[in-house]
């Protein structure tokens, strides 16, 4: 009768292949469930979770690697490859929570497995809200490169200062020194001015023509030209060498700066992309408050598989695992007990014959 009756059971409760599919995403014993079918529709839907984790875990990798190779075979291939190892880690977390032992050791036994659950959550959840913000993100990337072009053109103009500083110097010195030697030429011809046009002052005769003081006056300004020349010829090739110098440093940080803001122009990376998603939740709480509950939703999703397994009842497959564990835990201790005996007597028949 108990035949017939197991029997009929499993021809009215088939598995069809999609419930095996998640069933087998959930991480139970197919073999154990096939006898519990009041079991059935919980791993199915624990199964569900598992798979669509395991799906979105593959489209945000793909996207960050998409950020960082910018080739999409690459950034397939690197999704597809976090995915399983997410759905891998999920499953492996869900079925090794067993519903055997007290409350209280259920609750310790999970909760290294849901802060693992968040963090994975976490992690999900981050690419996908830089595509869910993308346009906003792309705006705050633009923002954050021209800053960083204006801190760069800042500090770019005080290496010039000082790279350039003592050259300037020098050459600026040089100019207020001929600057003196043309203002004393000048001063010169015009007393020699006012000596031939006869216009009284302190330094000239007031007799109007070319006389004496004027002639005199005219050997000064010509002293006073040649001093001018030959300084301007004695610092000329130190003014040229200058010029050079200070040409060079200009040249040199014009070419820096071009090669770095081309490189900030390139600015757009996965890190980069993080930073503006974190500037941008900091300067709007709109946009603050909905990456929150983004967040949120993975790691609800992410952690729910541990939780239903936690808060549910004890069922028939639990008491099954249970038990088909129990049994290979007798089995393996019977083996031992029996291997044991028997090497115990087959060393004391060993003995026997010795002593006779």
């Amino acid at each position: 009768m108990k035949t017939n009756q197991q029997t009929i059971n499993q021809a009215n409760h088939k598995i069809n292949w999609f419930q095996k599919f998640l069933m087998v995403c959930s991480g139970g014993n197919i073999h154990i469930l096939r006898k519990t079918p009041s079991e059935w529709n919980k791993f199915s839907g624990i199964g569900g979770i598992v798979l669509f984790t395991a799906v979105f875990a593959t489209l945000s990798a793909g996207y960050a690697m998409y950020t960082v190779f910018d080739n999409i075979w690459t950034s397939a291939g690197f999704g597809i490859l976090w995915g399983l190892m997410i759905f891998n880690l999920d499953r492996y977390i869900v079925s090794s929570i067993k519903k055997t032992g007290t409350w209280w050791n259920q609750i310790l036994m999970a909760i290294p497995r849901l802060i693992l659950a968040t963090f994975l959550g976490i992690i999900i959840s981050k690419p996908l809200e830089l595509k869910i913000f993308e346009k906003e993100v792309n705006k705050q990337l633009n923002t954050i490169i021209q800053r960083n072009k204006k801190q760069l053109e800042g500090e770019m103009s005080g290496r010039i200062l000082k790279q350039s500083g003592p050259f300037e110097t020098e050459k600026k010195q040089i100019a207020e020194k001929t600057l003196q030697y043309q203002k004393a030429y000048d001063s010169a011809a015009v007393e020699l001015e006012k000596e031939i046009l006869g216009k009284q002052s302190g330094l000239t005769s007031g007799k109007e023509g070319y006389g004496p003081n004027a002639k005199r006056k005219q050997e000064l300004k010509e002293q006073r030209r040649l001093d001018l020349e030959n300084f301007q010829k004695q610092n000329a090739s130190r003014v040229a060498y200058l010029d050079q110098e200070i040409s060079k440093v200009y040249t040199n940080l014009e070419t820096e700066r071009k090669s770095s803001e081309t490189f900030e122009d390139k600015f757009n990376g996965f890190a980069a992309r993080l930073q503006a998603l974190d500037e941008l939740g900091k300067n709007s709480a709109i946009i603050g408050l909905a990456a929150a509950f983004i967040m949120g939703l993975f790691i609800c999703l992410e952690i729910s598989p541990v939780l239903v397994k936690l808060i549910s009842h004890v069922g028939p497959y639990d008491h099954l695992l249970e038990k088909t564990e129990n049994d290979f835990r007798l089995y393996s201790k019977e083996k031992i007990e029996k291997g044991n005996a028997l090497t115990d007597f087959r060393i004391d028949d060993f003995k026997d014959n010795l002593k006779k």
